[in-house]
């Protein structure tokens, strides 16, 4: 086998930009074109506004009820310079969800606009279209969820706590890479509420079709909220051993029946 050839089989196998070619002492016009092409939809990524009306009716037509709510960074320009703006609930909202909290509910949603908008469009709703049947089935009480603008992960902590939620799970865009501006990430907290930090969090990544897929990362999730309010932590305290029970011969289970105690 030659070496062009192994390289194309490697470059088969990833998406990162390897057996590019080469023009002269540089790259061919194809590949710069299509890195402008990358860079632009990074950039697009992180300046859309989020669609929230669109956002909403989507988790709508699930059958679950919604909320709106802002930070307090007042636009994209201040968001993308005050990270801690977008940690804290501007007033208006904060009053509004204590307004709408009730008695303690097990699990409370948030889905944030993040740093890829993109992402909350297009894996939001089916991440929640495979999580909250089976969230039903383990009976689980659940808040209206939370459709966050100009918001950072840290925002589920005051949205949870506003909401008397015992874990908080926040669906937010990544900051968008040269192959990804479409990446979901997802964190889940016990006991949220300002001050909690991220070694507090358990965090799933690059939820996307190319990535970690919406209904294995449900999985995922499910299993790590099952075991949050059991053993009442979340973090690096919380190793997601998922995995463990998708293995041997038996089948995958529904998402609906939550494994015991680890």
């Amino acid at each position: 086998m030659s070496a062009e050839e192994r390289w194309r089989r490697l470059a088969a196998l990833t998406p990162a930009r390897i057996a590019l070619g080469r023009a002269g002492a540089g790259l061919p016009t194809r590949e710069v074109l299509r890195f402008g092409l990358a860079h632009a939809q990074a950039r697009d990524a992180v300046h859309a506004p989020l669609d929230v009306a669109a956002v909403r009716a989507g988790i709508a037509g699930l059958g679950l009820a919604t909320l709106a709510a802002a930070s307090a960074a007042p636009d994209r320009a201040t968001y993308l310079r005050r990270p801690d703006l977008g940690r804290r609930l501007d007033e208006a909202s904060a009053a509004a969800l204590a307004r709408e909290a009730g008695g303690p509910v097990d699990l409370a949603l948030v889905v944030a606009d993040g740093l890829s908008a993109r992402a909350v469009h297009e894996g939001a709703v089916p991440l929640l279209a495979a999580l909250v049947p089976a969230a039903r089935a383990s009976g689980w009480s659940l808040a209206p969820v939370t459709v966050a603008v100009q918001a950072r992960v840290a925002l589920g902590d005051a949205v949870g706590a506003a909401l008397r939620a015992r874990a908080v799970a926040v669906l937010i865009g990544e900051r968008p890479g040269l192959s990804s501006p479409d990446s979901l990430g997802i964190y889940l907290t016990f006991a949220p509420r300002p001050g909690r930090t991220d070694a507090e969090r358990n965090c799933l990544s690059n939820v996307r079709e190319a990535g970690l897929k919406p209904d294995l990362a449900a999985f995922k999730l499910h299993w790590l909220i099952a075991q949050a309010l059991t053993r009442q932590l979340t973090g690096v305290a919380l190793k997601d051993e998922s995995d463990a029970v998708l293995e041997g011969p038996a089948p995958r289970p529904a998402l609906g029946a939550a494994p015991g105690p680890g």
